[in-house]
């Protein structure tokens, strides 16, 4: 029950931006591979991969608290909904999350990702708690996950990275790339995760885009933005300066993924709620194929 109150593809999602954002700030500093203290570094990176899955646990655990009774239409699989794990351990585990996510940032790391770590673990908290419970606004609700997934998570990690071999921190042609690619991605999937949701959100006053303008509209949308997103992509990897970018992966595989977006999106009936779920699965699976990029690029 545990497992799935952490909703694990968002757990992978904060993995894979953890290792993509380390391996690319070492490759990024000349000789830190070689002469990085393992024996520092590695426990390190590990207390800061526990202090992220704890505060994706807290902010996805507290929706699903004060989201059960929508879940029991949208999500029953979910443990709350499903009764599978009581409110009681849910609460001592966002409690517990929420607490000590932010202890061992405040103990181990530099007081700016500390507050980079509470200004997202503020956002995800007000997207489900009321009375401000932006999840009920599209347009907060879409800035809320693209800041925190889009920009902080990958900003983050990139700069506690840094900060732990003694490098200083630059914005590099690679790390903005990301920032903006992940964050305009992240904008996408705030609005697409509610494309199965709409008889839940419906049924409880929800104001989504997706509720409001229908799941073919939607899906239209979201694959054109992203469809755009993946242009962009080429087009910096062509129009950079030689040797900004690796040219395979920066032109060729975003080429490749933008392809499979076209391919996935035209078997999509938006009429079968399996096939709307089959669709949002695949987005996803397009966001971890990015990090695994970003470490090519």
């Amino acid at each position: 029950a545990l497992y799935k109150f952490t909703r694990p593809h968002t757990i992978r999602g904060t993995i894979l931006a953890s290792f993509a954002g380390t391996t690319r700030a070492l490759i990024d500093t000349p000789g830190a591979i070689a002469t990085a203290n393992w024996g520092a570094l590695l426990p390190r990176a590990f207390i800061g991969m526990i202090a992220l899955l704890l505060g994706n646990a807290f902010i996805v655990g507290i929706n699903q608290i004060f989201d059960k009774d929508i879940d029991v239409l949208n999500k029953p699989f979910l443990p709350v909904a499903s009764g599978e794990m009581s409110e009681r351990v849910a609460w001592f585990a966002v409690l517990f999350s929420g607490i000590v996510g932010p202890a061992i940032v405040y103990n181990f790391f530099p007081m700016m990702l500390f507050k980079l770590y509470m200004l997202g673990w503020t956002l995800g908290m007000v997207y489900s708690v009321p009375p401000l419970r932006t999840k009920r606004n599209p347009l907060a609700a879409g800035l809320t996950i693209a800041t925190v997934r889009g920009f902080l998570l990958n900003f983050g990690v990139y700069y506690a990275v840094k900060d732990a071999i003694g490098a200083p921190f630059g914005w590099s042609p690679k790390v903005s790339f990301i920032a903006r690619f992940m964050t305009a991605f992240a904008t996408v999937i705030a609005v697409t995760k509610d494309l199965p949701d709409i008889e839940g959100d419906k049924a409880y006053n929800i104001s989504t885009l997706a509720t409001k303008l229908g799941v073919s509209k939607i899906a239209n949308g979201a694959t054109v933005c992203l469809l755009l997103n993946y242009i962009h992509a080429i087009l910096t990897g062509v129009l950079s300066k030689a040797g900004t970018f690796n040219v395979i992966p920066m032109v060729g595989g975003h080429a490749a993924l933008a392809v499979m977006l076209l391919t996935r999106f035209k078997s999509l009936e938006p009429e079968k709620l399996a096939s709307i779920k089959t669709y949002y699965k695949h987005i996803w699976d397009l966001f971890y194929l990015e990090y695994f990029l970003y470490t090519l690029i």
